[in-house]
């Protein structure tokens, strides 16, 4: 696992993210910062121009603070609020280990800050 400093608003998270090879291609592009979208009052996500490497899809739920990848639309997402939901085509990259997600709630598009620890 490979530890990732997030920063948003002020605030300082880490987060773990799995070995695989969605988490691997991200952190060869970090430090990055991406503008997240909130959509669905569920998860701040980023669309990527093209494909990441996703080797492990699965249809699955989410807990909050899961980090993931989703397929068909090339989506970097985290999760901040969970809504019971089953979602296919999702790459588990890691997981949130502390901080307050509930500020998502009230966020729109905002800039988050990704640096490995």
């Amino acid at each position: 696992m490979q530890t990732v400093k997030i920063t948003v608003n002020g605030q300082v998270m880490t987060a773990n993210f799995d070995e695989n090879a969605t988490s691997a291609a991200l952190l060869a592009q970090m430090p990055m910062e991406l503008p997240m979208l909130n959509l669905y009052s569920r998860e701040l996500t980023y669309r990527f121009d093209s494909a990441l490497p996703a080797n492990e899809v699965h249809t699955s739920g989410y807990a909050v603070g899961d980090i993931a990848y989703w397929t068909p639309r090339h989506s970097f997402v985290i999760f901040y609020k969970q809504t019971g939901e089953v979602i296919s085509d999702l790459q588990k990259i890691g997981h949130i280990n502390n901080g307050d997600l509930t500020q998502f709630r009230s966020l729109g598009t905002v800039v988050m800050e990704f640096e490995k620890a």
